[in-house]
């Protein structure tokens, strides 16, 4: 940059409107009789010549040891006007001086502008490096409350104690207790960790700090550890206050790297040191509450989470079905619902979802009620917002052929009715081949009438006969396979590998459990192994088994009502999507169909 700049600022000194010729060329413009004025100086000799009737300007360098009485006597034999400059010494210092010195200068300003950008906002200088980077919401600014979270009913409870500290810490301190330092909120991306922090610090009103983990790993070592240190001079400056710190991960990955030589992060481990001395100095009773999330406590150092720092653990699990309803009607409360919308058949529609799914299924369907011009979001809207947000937008773009699009029905139909024939099976939602997503090019979708946390194996093993009905279907249909159930495939031997290595669902195999164990070593995730090379045998040849009794099981029960699949299929290539009461209906026109339940 030094020599850019010192190159730079004689061409900008030397800047102006004169013409720059060789020397050469202004001697044989002197001997055409076209300069007309020339002044003569040190270095350079400027003035004027004639071209094509025009007057113009131009410079050029005398070389060195050029014969002056020479070029006077030319100049005189042709008549040029010309005369003679001499630079003072004080002008020559300053050019000279400037030559060296504005390069250094520009050099210097770029530098501290670079330093300023990362060091934050405008006014931020080089010493505001070492400045942390949270966010500072005061008490007045905060009104989140624990109105505004649903379904973490336990995880409430266990907060309410970290509010009732903040509000009367005496209370604790008259018998001896003492709150913990640190408040980790361990669970699923999307389930309310941010909101759970904010609502402890609107409930106690408190300032609250605002970072991510991302925040502190900087490209200089030790800068995120000085940036550590000033959040905490801060926040006890600002006692009592809660300081959230966001992704903990980031900075709080296990060292083993530093033992075992294998991708350390000096900056990182710098950070995570500094963060361990801090915890152990500032004094709880003085009300600075220490809270962090994260979805991955797995990689965590062993010395973050002892007693001492992060010594209570609040789990922020996704939300049952009540938790959901109530999560929805948060959302819901900032929007026009129309009279047929019943929010607990939509949390029923929704297993597994995260409250921050729910708030975008809500949007969503307010959204599509807005673009076809309603007054008031409807049942219609949510049902398709859910499609959306759980499989993706229609792709009514994507045109299969007359062949393809038959053989989507018959896959899908075959997933509806193992599943209507299996007596442990999810009831059946809908079924359609309207192309969704990415890759899916049809869809049957299964609505667990309750949420379930134990399965039992007649459960799972009619699981498997669901999973293999498509392929089933094709081979009963075609006789012959097409690659549409390749994530059937992938889904189903990993859930009959998880019977067999996990859950010791084979009597072969017996009460035993091979699963894979993980360990974060050095930065990364290591799979180790832990069966022999026999019984990693016999553990894949029960997994085919499994695969192999529901694949026969399926194509059984498909071979019994190809008649219904048949006729379904016309059906379906007609309409494009069955929902499941108009499935039931169809098959309830076929009295002999004794084997759906």
């Amino acid at each position: 940059m030094i020599v850019l700049s010192w190159l730079a600022v004689p061409l900008l000194l030397s800047r102006g409107g004169a013409s720059v010729i060789p020397y050469s060329r202004f001697l044989a413009l002197v001997d055409q009789n076209r300069v007309v004025t020339v002044q003569i100086g040190a270095q350079a000799v400027t003035g004027v010549y004639r071209n094509a009737g025009k007057r113009i300007d131009f410079k050029t360098t005398r070389p060195p040891g050029v014969d002056e009485p020479q070029l006077l006597r030319t100049l005189s034999a042709h008549k040029v006007e010309f005369s003679g400059s001499r630079p003072s010494g004080l002008s020559h210092f300053l050019g000279s001086v400037l030559s060296w010195l504005l390069p250094v200068v520009l050099f210097v300003a770029v530098w501290f502008w670079l330093l300023r950008r990362m060091g934050g906002g405008f006014g931020a200088g080089a010493m505001s490096l070492g400045k942390s980077q949270h966010k500072v919401v005061d008490r007045r600014d905060l009104r989140t409350s624990f109105r505004d979270v649903a379904g973490l009913d336990e995880a409430v409870a266990e907060l309410r104690e970290v509010v009732d500290f903040l509000k009367d810490p005496k209370r604790y301190q008259r018998l001896g207790g003492r709150i913990p330092k640190g408040v980790l909120l361990v669970g699923p991306p999307g389930t309310g960790k941010t909101l759970l922090a904010r609502a402890v610090a609107g409930e106690a009103d408190v300032p609250f700090f605002y970072l991510s983990g991302s925040n502190f790993v900087q490209m200089f070592v030790g800068l995120g550890a000085a940036r550590v240190r000033d959040l905490f001079e801060e926040a006890k400056a600002k006692a009592p206050c809660i300081v959230f710190i966001d992704e903990l991960d980031t900075i709080g990955r296990s060292r083993a790297g530093a033992f075992g030589g294998v991708n350390v992060h000096e900056e990182r481990e710098q950070t995570l040191n500094q963060l361990l001395t801090e915890m152990d100095g500032f004094d709880p009773s003085r009300g600075v509450i220490i809270m962090a999330a994260t979805n991955r406590p797995e990689v965590l150092d062993p010395a973050l989470l002892r007693p001492g720092r992060f010594d209570r653990h609040v789990v922020v699990d996704l939300p049952d079905r009540r938790g959901r309803a109530a999560i929805l009607r948060i959302h819901a409360r900032s929007v026009a619902l129309g009279n047929d919308v019943d929010l607990e058949v939509l949390a029923a529609r929704t297993p597994g979802a995260a409250g921050a799914e729910l708030a975008n299924i809500v949007n969503e369907a307010a959204l599509l009620a807005a673009r076809r011009g309603k007054q008031a979001v409807g049942m219609d809207e949510l049902e398709e917002a859910v499609d959306r947000v759980s499989m993706g937008l229609e792709r009514r773009s994507r045109v299969l052929g007359p062949r393809e699009r038959e053989r989507v029905a018959y896959h899908e139909l075959g997933h509806a009715l193992t599943a209507l024939s299996c007596e442990h099976a999810d009831p059946v939602h809908r079924v359609s081949i309207v192309p969704r997503g990415v890759a899916a090019i049809g869809v049957t979708q299964q609505l667990p009438a309750e949420d379930r946390y134990l399965i039992t194996q007649p459960e799972l093993q009619d699981r498997l006969t669901v999973l293999l009905g498509g392929r089933a279907a094709e081979k009963v249909v075609y006789g012959e396979l097409s690659t549409g159930a390749q994530s059937d495939l992938q889904q189903a031997t990993a859930l009959a590998r998880r019977m067999v290595e996990e859950f010791g669902m084979s009597d072969r195999v017996g009460p035993v459990t091979f699963a894979r164990s993980s360990i974060y070593l050095g930065g990364e995730t290591v799979r180790t192994e832990t069966v022999s090379p026999r019984t990693a045998a016999i553990v894949d040849a029960e997994i085919r088994r499994f695969v192999d009794e529901a694949e026969t099981r399926a194509l059984a029960i498909l071979g019994e009502q190809r008649t219904d699949l048949d006729r379904l299929a016309k059906l379906l290539l007609e309409r494009e999507t069955l929902e499941g009461a108009e499935l039931a209906a169809a098959l309830a026109e076929t009295p002999a169909l004794s084997v759906i339940r």
